[in-house]
């Protein structure tokens, strides 16, 4: 490839040929500017030649589509948790495999992959109920399209691929809802519920802290601190294919510990007194502070029957185990909590992602935050004048046309 550079009156530029388009076989050139000295402009050209050049040295194959998902999974395997690693295997068995499996990778561009989410959209449903559509979830569609996009950035990096055909599709629009929440009354009917539970503590931990129920599946001794109150759930039991395993926390925040109310905290020492008394008496050895008498473990979903049962119980809404958490981080969002120390308690990433998944809270706080700072701005509203006490008498005194009855009133 040519190229050349040259002086700007805003600095140096450089401009070289790139491939020729591809309708009308004219040339084509890219440019940029804006460099401080020959040198470096000469630097990033040479830099972006070779990076042109690279991508048109890309072999020919007939490599197809099945046969890469294969070699990558199989090369993905060891850069990310299991979890991770079923979950895109399973999408692309099951949803991209079977449509476009045959089709030549370097054939693969954004209008075929566009195709193949309509396809999904309208019918790629492999397990279908009888209340379900013949569609997927525009949410688990756009999920297609994210494990698409990685394993498809990877056949780029390998050489298999000029570009990423993922980065010319369209992801499907997943639109945002409020998650379903229980109010600060119904948290407290359900734990007035469950008091005579077995797994009474299990069930104010999630309430109080809002953890995760793999971090409820996975607690262990090891991970309560009863002197100072804290819990610091290390591993959680996660399920993977059906199967409950041990597995990694989402945030490196969620590891930190995680301090208890006093009720909860009382209720959290009496089961563990409970849980080495099931140790002396079945002598078993598990470390999970939830499980069964004889130390048999408790599988994750089943906790979610269990929870689910009981709200039906205490004619509350069935709504998910997980949504109890949200339902935690909306009261504490509005009784006052500092969003921060929400997002810490949750083990979120960030506060911004705190702020912006329970955007539909900030509402209700914003008109308590204006009196608030108003309040400190502006001091004490002034009390408002008194009244002259007669007035009331003569201003209750109305005539018939003074005050009509609306219409559907009755006298009396």
């Amino acid at each position: 490839m040519k190229g050349s550079v040259y002086k700007r009156p805003n600095g140096w530029e450089y401009r070289h040929d790139i491939d020729p388009d591809p309708l009308t076989g004219k040339r084509r050139t890219t440019s940029r500017g804006g460099f401080t000295t020959r040198t470096e402009a000469t630097r990033k050209m040479r830099e972006s030649i070779s990076e042109h050049e690279k991508g048109r040295t890309v072999k020919p194959s007939r490599r197809t589509v099945a046969e890469f998902v294969t070699e990558w999974l199989a090369t993905a395997r060891a850069s990310m948790s299991k979890g991770t690693w079923v979950k895109y295997r399973n999408y692309l068995t099951a949803y991209v495999v079977p449509v476009i499996g045959s089709t030549a990778l370097q054939e693969l561009d954004g209008r075929r992959l566009d195709l193949l989410y309509g396809h999904l959209l309208d019918g790629g449903r492999v397990r279908r109920r009888a209340e379900q559509s013949a569609g997927l979830a525009p949410a688990t569609v756009a999920v297609v399209h994210q494990t698409l996009s990685r394993a498809l950035g990877d056949a780029v990096k390998w050489g298999y691929l000029v570009r990423n055909p993922a980065a010319d599709a369209s992801r499907p629009r997943v639109g945002r809802r409020a998650p379903t929440v229980w109010t600060a009354e119904q948290l407290r009917a359900f734990t007035k519920h469950v008091r005579d539970d077995r797994l009474y503590a299990m069930y104010l931990l999630v309430i109080t802290t809002g953890v995760r129920r793999g971090a409820l599946a996975g607690l262990r001794r090891a991970d309560v601190d009863l002197a100072a109150g804290t819990i610091s759930p290390s591993r959680p039991r996660v399920v993977i294919d059906g199967q409950a395993e041990d597995g990694e926390q989402k945030t490196d925040n969620a590891y930190r510990p995680l301090a208890l109310d006093p009720v909860t905290l009382t209720a959290l020492a009496a089961h563990i007194e409970r849980w080495e008394a099931d140790r002396r008496d079945f002598g078993h050895t598990t470390e999970l502070l939830f499980c069964w008498p004889d130390g048999s473990t408790i599988h994750p979903d089943t906790i979610t029957d269990w929870f689910q049962r009981h709200a039906r119980d205490a004619r509350l809404p069935v709504i998910r185990l997980h949504d109890v958490r949200h339902s935690y981080a909306t009261a504490a969002l509005k009784s006052g909590v500092h969003p921060k120390v929400v997002s810490e308690r949750l083990g979120h990433a960030s506060v911004a992602f705190t702020l912006s998944f329970y955007s539909h809270v900030i509402p209700g706080m914003d008109k308590q935050a204006a009196d608030t700072i108003a309040g400190v701005i502006l001091g004490a509203p002034d009390a408002p004048p008194e009244k002259d006490p007669d007035a009331d008498v003569r201003g209750s005194v109305r005539t018939e046309a003074d005050s009509p009855l609306l219409d559907g009133e009755e006298e009396g």
